[in-house]
Formats: structure tokens, sequence, C-alpha cells
């Protein structure tokens, strides 16, 4: 059994070169959320460094919330935004003698593409345009992956050691109770069930069907270095490996 495990980098997180170290994927931020074109270069040349897959984090234009605030835009302005994020990441990537491989929204952008179908066929045409080789990372059964899908893409679904989930199979919102997981053991629980028996249990107590490819910490958590860690450690001793491939 093998697991991709990702992470967020480029965001400001004092652990990503750690991180780095433990995770099979890194997702870069492309400006728009949070980054500039300095820490996307440096952060391009870590993940070399490590051997880890490079992927772009495009987000809204949305620094002041850090790319969390819900937005309502044309679906031909975000179709024009991921295009330019992702390329911007590409071209470095590509200075550096490496490859782009895949491409995972961030925050409200991921959030809202997991259920709108139109906003999601925009982000997989975006993609596709840029090239249409790359992964599209998105929530395990969303509309994100059906539209990378529809277009052709390979998909990689997501499913996240240290969220919440609603008995849709939605993460829970930031606002509500039950979002993030605080605690370490309860999220490598999560996290096994998720990857080995391919279901997790809602905040409501219904158990989910999920399809986990990929695996998520979120490098600008608080527990995020301890999470991985730990997530490795529980990895090779249920003999499940950790690889992008």
């Amino acid at each position: 059994m093998k697991i991709d495990l990702n992470a967020d980098l480029g965001e400001g997180s004092s652990s990503d070169r750690a991180l780095l170290q433990l995770v099979s994927s890194a997702n870069i931020a492309c400006g728009f959320h949070a980054g500039d074109a300095q820490t996307m270069l440096q952060s391009v040349r870590w993940a070399k460094a490590s051997g880890v897959a490079i992927g772009a984090h495009p987000g809204f234009p949305d620094r002041e919330n850090f790319g969390r605030t819900a937005m309502q835009l044309p679906p031909e302005t975000v179709y024009a935004q991921v295009i330019y994020q992702t390329g911007a990441l590409k071209s470095l990537t590509e200075s550096e003698g490496e490859k782009l491989v895949h491409v995972k929204p961030h925050g409200m952008l991921y959030n809202q593409a997991a259920a709108d179908a139109t906003l999601a066929d925009a982000i997989a045409r975006a993609v596709k345009a840029v090239d249409p080789h790359l992964i599209l990372v998105g929530l395990a059964g969303s509309e994100l992956v059906r539209a990378a899908v529809h277009h052709g893409l390979r998909t990689r679904e997501e499913v996240f050691a240290d969220r919440g989930y609603l008995s849709s199979g939605a993460l829970v919102p930031r606002s509500q109770p039950g979002a993030m997981i605080e605690e370490a053991e309860r999220a490598m629980a999560q996290t096994l069930t998720m990857v080995k028996e391919g279901k997790v249990q809602s905040i409501s107590g219904e158990w989910v069907a999920v399809n986990a490819e990929t695996v998520c910490l979120h490098g600008d958590g608080a527990h995020a270095l301890l999470f991985a860690q730990r997530l490795r450690e529980r990895f090779s001793a249920e003999k499940v490996t950790v690889t992008s491939a």
C-alpha cells in the first residue's frame, strides 16, 4: 500500500524545510494568498534538494485573510488567475531544472471548487491550458475531481489528517467547531482509517466513503511538523509507503 503525503509550503511557516524531509509532495504558494517570487524560488530549491514533487498552490487574491475569504468571481477571471499563478511557478521550477508535477488550489478557492461545478471547470481548464500532463489535486469525491476527469487530466484525491469532516464528505468550515483536529493521536487514527479502510467518521458520527490518494498536512498549522513525524512513523509501522509516484 502506498500514499502521497503533501504539505502547503511557502506561506511563511518556519517549519518548511523540516517538513520537506517528511513529505513526498509540496504545494507552493504562488503569490495571491501568500508568498512572492523570492519565496517561491526558495521553496522550489528546497523541494528540489529534498527530492520532493513540486506543485503549484494558487489561491484567491486575498492576502489580507490568507485566501480564506469566499469570493464570487467570474469563471474566466478564475481561469486567468490560475493560469497566471501556475505558470509563474512552472517557470521558476523549470529554471531550476525541475518539473512542475501537480496543482492544488488553496483555501477558499479549493473549498468552493469542491462544491461548485462551474468554478471547478474553470480551474481544470486553466490547469490543462498550462500543461495537460499536470495532476489536479482535489478533495476526494469533489466537483474539482470530476471536472479534472472531464477535461482528461490526471487526478489525485485528497484527504486531510488535521481537519474534521461533514456527513456530505465536505470539510467542516474553519468558522465552526470541530474544523481542526489538534490531538496527534486522533489525527493519526483518522488518517489510517481513511488510507487503509477508505472511510472517515464525520463530526455528526456518520461514516463517509473517501478515496485517499494523498494526505494533506497544513504547513502553517501549529502541529504540522509533529503530525508529519507521527504519520511517517505510523505509516512505516503499517507498511504504507510514502511516495508521490
